[in-house]
């Protein structure tokens, strides 16, 4: 006979059978359970405000009531959950929604293909198809990118501690300088030079990858200058432009994607995190039809036709991005955001902000120094996370559509802990 196991009065279960590999919940030893909005309850009904938002994966904040009604009627009643790559009418109804909300209004002609549903396959794809087209195998890859961890991802990751230093073998990527890396050098013009030259030691690339604000690699932001220049790098060389838009798409940088007004357009485009609208797993990779000579099955994946996540993404596109006042609600908050930080920043000697829009921090130059404001405003029930090569940037990924009320309340706890923080670090 079976002996009761106890019922549990904490969190013992994580520490018993959860793998070390975790992390968040490291920095936040409580059990969640409900969530609205901006804010989340644990167990013990305590409030916290999110600004770190599944990472960027909730841009339109926890449990949106619409998405929510429209899941929960396609469920009851009895609407497909799970369809591969076949015809499914919340896929349909989410191409329509995308096509003509997104597409047709920015005058873009991509294909959409459903890849598995997370963004390091979206990425992996891209790399695939972009070496199919061209017979080619090198990638360039840039200083401080962040691009997934599964292993062709992985190879274009800047960070060595993710790439997990010497122990993976990650070929057939040349990283070469973003921009700004090496101050007032251009390193567009560095990277024209390397493929120029044929003794440079550069093979001509299948790709260019980059993202145009580097998310977990510190909110590196490319200027426009340089990303027209990059772009016309890769058409010179017969390189395939990949932008990776997962983390700063879907409105994270006040447009749909994070590349508009800066006359440059992708051959492929990497979406995840926020594309479902409501957290649930979807990856796209956006092509140009020339571009799409894929074989029957070429890359799939047995989650690429998540019918929730469908239903779910075509009415965040529906509400949110109907019309312009959405976005112009992103954009002011974007600014909000940029001049609190900037007034916190002052509180720490030599800081400064980084970022654009919504995906806005402050580096502190200290690793030691922002995990301590991160402490701080944990104990205030404030959730925020850190980036950067040594984590040195408090980086706030708030909601877009949390309430200004709720913003500035969240900025106060930060500025709080920062001027608490610097202290407690320097005693």
């Amino acid at each position: 006979m079976m002996s009761e196991r106890p019922v549990s009065t904490g969190n013992e279960v994580f520490a018993r059978r959860e793998s070390r590999v975790r992390s968040y919940s490291r920095k936040y030893d409580v059990v969640f359970e409900e969530a609205r909005g901006s804010l989340v309850w644990d167990t013990e009904g305590r409030e916290y405000l999110d600004f770190l938002a599944g990472a960027g994966a909730l841009n339109y904040g926890h449990n949106d009531p619409d998405m929510a009604d429209a899941l929960v009627a396609h469920i009851r009643g009895g609407g497909i959950t799970h369809g591969l790559d076949l015809f499914t009418r919340p896929k349909m109804e989410f191409l329509e929604a995308f096509e003509g909300l997104i597409l047709e209004p920015r005058g873009m002609d991509y294909r959409v293909q459903f890849t598995g549903p997370t963004g390091t396959n979206a990425v992996e794809a891209a790399l695939k198809l972009a070496r199919k087209v061209t017979g080619r195998r090198n990638v360039i890859a840039f200083t401080n990118g962040f691009h997934g961890v599964s292993q062709g991802a992985l190879a274009a990751t800047g960070n060595r501690d993710k790439r997990m230093g010497t122990t993976l073998s990650l070929p057939d990527v040349t990283r070469l300088p973003y921009d700004g890396y090496l101050g007032s050098v251009d390193t567009a013009d560095l990277l024209d030079r390397m493929l120029s030259d044929h003794s440079s030691g550069v093979d001509e690339p299948a790709a260019i990858l980059l993202e145009t604000v580097q998310g977990e690699g510190g909110l590196n932001v490319a200027s426009r200058p340089w990303l027209r220049r990059i772009a016309a790098i890769a058409k010179t060389y017969g390189a395939l432009l990949i932008v990776d838009d997962i983390q700063a798409g879907c409105g994270r940088t006040g447009s749909f994607f994070s590349f508009e007004g800066t006359g440059v357009t992708p051959d492929l485009i990497t979406m995840s995190k926020s594309i479902s609208g409501f957290g649930l797993p979807m990856a796209l990779l956006l092509l140009k039809p020339e571009l799409d000579i894929w074989k029957p099955g070429e890359h799939n994946g047995t989650f690429r036709g998540n019918a929730h996540a469908f239903v779910t993404a075509r009415v965040a596109l529906e509400k949110f991005w109907g019309d312009r006042s959405f976005q112009e609600d992103v954009v002011a908050s974007g600014v909000l955001l940029g001049e609190r930080l900037t007034q916190i920043a002052k509180l720490v000697p030599g800081a400064r902000v980084k970022g654009r829009g919504m995906m806005q921090g402050i580096d502190v130059r200290d690793g030691s120094v922002a995990a301590e404001i991160c402490r701080l405003c944990a104990r205030q029930q404030l959730i925020v996370e850190t980036a950067g090569p040594d984590d040195e940037i408090v980086k706030i990924l708030a909601p877009l559509t949390t309430p200004t009320q709720l913003l500035h309340h969240g900025l106060d706890i930060i500025e709080e802990s920062a001027a608490a923080g610097l202290h407690d670090v320097a005693v």
